[in-house]
């Protein structure tokens, strides 16, 4: 197939914007940390920027992409970019190069481990953090691409939709999350202590970031410049609109409209039209984005309030249960019209039943891994700082920086 430059502008216009949203997540996970912290959680999305830009290149594309075998993983046929060119792929994106599709893969792989970061803030080693989440995406994410967009991958080949990662990126990072959360537990005095964000307005800016490159995420997910990638495009506005207006209205009955409240609902919207945006029409994204914001923003109040989990930034009741539900809505609004499925509404209830199974094998993979690969680096290196360090702040205990004052000295 020969390349196509309109389609090849896009996807490496899309991969940018992807990449974009890592540190557009780590001001909006940073804001929200408290001030002796910000640093240390910026760094975590940096450090898999690095760590998984080089694992995806070496062996990581491969396990996700390369030649099937029985359906759960990829071969090592694409080792080290081997056969990786400048040309087409025969199976995947096949009007773009082959370099361009594995680049823009990869940045789903670094945002879906840096998104796990944020239920651990204030309280992991950073030396553990790297040793997990090169366990993490070389075992755990890499074969769940595999089984619903590898060739042959056997999630796809059930006809589990997922457009943009609701079951690769945001089940698997937020059940991987919970799990992390139970290994390290509570930090610190929560939750008697307040542990207010330092710096909302940062937060506000890496959401916008996160809408902004969530345009190439979704819309990117097409692999073509056509009107799926528009459907997409719109259908994720949409979604992130309704969701945001949701969340600020929920925080005004309960409280005041904050405007933390109102980009964490925008963001959860983005999350939940994820799975959906290229098999859902536009007007379908505005339930889908109101139920997420509800859904979401009660979860939180359960976890923390209610359970005492300190999954510290929400990331569980952000991304693990906006992909969940995201997933769910796929399975009822996907229309025939936009991506060639019926869902429930339409008819066809055997596409619900099979995004369930989708959810509970991804959620159950995820979760189960994740507690193995944690409880193996807490055993041999250990999980969690020192009780000092974590009260002097990670800022200065891991990375010897402030936020508000440069360099240790």
């Amino acid at each position: 197939m020969p390349v196509n430059t309109g389609d090849t502008a896009w996807i490496l216009v899309s991969s940018a914007l992807v990449l974009l949203m890592t540190p557009g997540l780590s001001l909006f996970y940073g804001g929200m940390a408290r001030r002796k912290n910000l640093l240390s959680t910026i760094m975590m999305s940096f450090a898999m920027m690095c760590l998984v830009g080089i694992i995806w290149v070496l062996w990581g594309y491969s396990i996700g992409f390369g030649s099937d075998i029985g359906g759960f993983l990829g071969n090592l046929n694409f080792f080290g970019l081997s056969g990786v060119g400048i040309l087409p792929s025969d199976i995947y994106a096949t009007s773009v190069p082959h370099l361009a599709f594995m680049a823009f893969q990869g940045m789903f792989a670094i945002i879906t481990v840096a998104l796990i970061t944020g239920a651990v803030v204030e309280r992991i080693k950073f030396s553990a953090l790297l040793v997990f989440s090169a366990v993490w995406v070389t075992i755990v994410y890499s074969p769940v691409c595999h089984w619903v967009w590898g060739d042959g991958g056997w999630l796809g080949g059930i006809g589990a939709l997922d457009f943009a990662g609701g079951a690769v990126v945001h089940i698997n990072a937020g059940v991987s999350a919970l799990a992390l959360v139970l290994l390290l537990g509570r930090r610190k005095g929560f939750p008697r202590t307040v542990m207010e964000p330092n710096n909302i307005p940062l937060v506000a800016i890496g959401a916008g970031l996160l809408w902004f490159g969530w345009f190439g995420f979704n819309a990117g997910s097409s692999l073509a410049a056509d009107g799926l990638a528009a459907n997409a495009f719109v259908t994720t506005n949409i979604s992130a609109a309704a969701a945001g207006f949701t969340w600020m209205m929920l925080s005004w009955i309960h409280r005041r409209p904050s405007l933390l409240g109102t980009v964490t609902g925008a963001v959860a919207g983005l999350v939940a039209i994820t799975p959906a945006a290229g098999f859902v029409t536009p007007m379908a994204a505005i339930p889908i984005g109101i139920i997420v914001s509800v859904i979401s923003y009660y979860a939180v109040v359960l976890m923390k309030e209610k359970l005492g989990f300190d999954d510290s930034l929400d990331v569980f009741a952000v991304h693990g249960v906006g992909g969940i539900w995201g997933a769910l809505a796929t399975g009822i609004f996907t229309s025939e019209s936009v991506g060639g499925v019926s869902g429930l509404i339409e008819g066809n209830i055997g596409q619900l039943g099979t995004q369930v199974i989708s959810i509970l094998v991804v959620g159950a993979f995820a979760f189960v891994l994740t507690l193995i690969i944690g409880k193996l680096v807490d055993i041999t290196i250990g999980l969690r700082v020192s009780e000092e360090e974590e009260t002097l702040g990670l800022d200065i205990a891991q990375h010897g920086e402030r936020a508000y004052g440069g360099l240790l000295r």
